[in-house]
């Protein structure tokens, strides 16, 4: 039997990362066995483990895509604010709470995952996508090298919390208005 072309192998991939990106976001990491992904995807356990050498490292990859398409939002807002630092590091913050949010992020990014793969594995993916972005909006209006990295933390901490404030209300929607308010006034505050 011939070997699966590499095109094939990054196809399959693909399906199982989405199939289970769609599962934990519906039922949760925890109720998805390996089997569940392997058969929405339409392929055996094997090629799960193949592919991802465990239930944690589908949850990494799922994890990390997310983590990119937050990103992928954060700069596109950002983009489209024009020139001024602020308004690019304000419209950039409030699409990164509006993405992490959406129900299906919300629940793999902010609560399986931390859970699951540990706060530093968590963490580490935030800063190489978003936090990446936010410390750059932070250099970008002028703030100080020696403040930096730690304003960029509490403003990635404040911003997570939200999310994960705004993930649990009974009416989301108000919540992330409120969120979204709020925001602003920590945001000005930030940057004076």
């Amino acid at each position: 039997m011939p070997r699966a072309s590499a095109a094939d192998a990054a196809r399959t991939a693909e399906r199982i990362l989405g199939r289970a990106s769609a599962q934990f976001a519906a039922q949760g990491v925890a109720a998805v066995s390996l089997d569940d992904v392997a058969r929405a995807a339409g392929v055996t356990r094997g090629a799960v483990y193949h592919h991802f050498g465990s239930k944690a490292g589908v949850l990494a990859a799922v994890v990390d895509r997310l983590h990119g398409e937050v990103a992928e939002r954060v700069v596109a807002a950002a983009d489209e604010a024009g020139e001024d630092p602020l308004d690019r590091l304000r419209a950039g913050s409030h699409a990164f709470l509006d993405a992490i949010t959406a129900r299906a992020t919300a629940r793999i990014l902010l609560v399986d995952a931390p859970a699951i793969l540990g706060w530093e594995a968590w963490r580490q993916s935030d800063a190489e996508h978003s936090g990446a972005h936010l410390r750059d909006a932070l250099e970008e209006l002028g703030v100080s090298a020696d403040l930096l990295e730690a304003l960029a933390a509490q403003l990635s901490g404040a911003m997570n919390e939200s999310a994960v404030w705004v993930a649990a209300q009974p009416d989301p929607a108000a919540a992330l208005r409120s969120a979204h308010s709020a925001l602003d006034r920590l945001l000005r505050a930030a940057v004076d």
